[in-house]
């Protein structure tokens, strides 16, 4: 089977240091639902893994969070893609879970409910946890420059192998030619 696992804030949609609380404030970046087409076209199942720690924080609820997600399925879907499933962590940093990125729990998971071996499977996100999560559940490291990504590329603390693309867009025309 082939997956792509992707990050949501600053990989699919605009990131905000205040956390995207509601549905009005999840605005696509340009080319991602395309991208997400793009790799359903070409036969990649597609998921999403998301740390959402606004939800222990009080900022908003598990229901938003869900709302949120059933928009972003939409819209994919209109685009011509799919979303086969969504993972998150709802914990905030000091509960030092297992799920939250960078600890490689939710990606260890996915491998789990779709039967496959993470060697062949891409994790693209914007920030450094997305890639050290990628790398320490022994999947492909992809970061984008969206979001946090362009501030992540310059610090250079990068796991080996990690590929770098402008946007996601950048990514899928890659993987899909």
């Amino acid at each position: 089977m082939k997956l792509v696992i992707l990050d949501r804030d600053g990989t699919i949609n605009h990131d905000s240091d205040h956390y995207i609380k509601s549905l009005e404030e999840f605005r696509p970046i340009k080319g991602s639902l395309e991208a997400i087409a793009r790799l359903t076209q070409a036969g990649y199942r597609i998921v999403v893994a998301t740390n959402q720690s606004g939800i222990s924080r009080g900022l908003f609820t598990t229901r938003t969070l869900f709302e949120i997600h059933d928009h972003l399925q939409r819209a994919a879907s209109q685009a011509g893609g799919r979303i086969d499933a969504f993972f998150f962590c709802p914990h905030a940093d000091a509960a030092k879970c297992q799920c939250r990125k960078p600890a490689p729990g939710m990606l260890l998971e996915v491998a789990r409910r779709f039967n496959v071996s993470l060697e062949d499977v891409y994790m693209v996100g914007d920030a450094l946890r997305d890639v050290q999560a990628a790398a320490a559940a022994g999947a492909r490291p992809v970061l984008v420059l969206t979001g946090k990504g362009k501030k992540t590329h310059d610090e250079g603390k990068l796991p080996p192998g990690t590929q770098v693309f402008p946007d996601l867009a950048a990514f899928a025309e890659h993987l899909a030619p």
